[in-house]
């Protein structure tokens, strides 16, 4: 479930950039949250894929 989330952010993050600039605050609050979560997997030893 962690794996799909991060997709879903990290989609709607590259979305964002090709979207333009005045949503930027937001789209890298998204990317920040996807890397949490991609670093929490790993720590927590988990596949990632």
């Amino acid at each position: 479930m962690l794996w799909t989330i991060l997709v879903i952010l990290l989609i709607l993050w590259l979305l964002g950039l090709l979207l333009g600039y005045t949503m930027g605050g937001v789209i890298h609050v998204l990317l920040v949250i996807a890397i949490i979560v991609l670093v929490v997997r790993l720590i927590q030893g988990r596949k990632i894929l």
